[in-house]
């Protein structure tokens, strides 16, 4: 046997049939980001931080105040709701930085 056609891995032969049949059905590869995709990336990671933070200080200024336990609850309740647009919203910035999309 040739020195360059070492035996290949299970793992390596399983990759290179994903990436074949990848090709077949026309889905395109993962490349690097481009500067300006990162740039974009970082900026909606650094925006939904600050987002945040800003919610996490307004949720515990708030719950300073309230003592009824319904009303603790339903405070909970926004602050979660607002903690996950604010994430879903990160994470749909840095897919559509990704895609190339503005």
């Amino acid at each position: 046997m040739p020195k360059d056609e070492v035996p290949k891995s299970a793992y390596e032969l399983a990759m290179e049939r994903l990436r074949r049949k990848d090709r077949d059905d026309g889905v395109q590869e993962e490349h690097a980001p481009t500067a300006a995709q990162r740039k974009a990336i970082a900026d909606a990671r650094q925006m939904a931080d600050a987002r945040l933070a800003e919610s996490e200080i307004l949720h515990a200024s708030k719950m300073r105040g309230v003592l009824e336990p319904e009303a603790r609850e339903a405070l909970e309740q926004e602050y979660r709701r607002e903690r996950e647009r604010i994430i879903s919203d990160r994470d749909r910035k840095i897919e559509d930085a990704r895609r190339g999309k503005k």
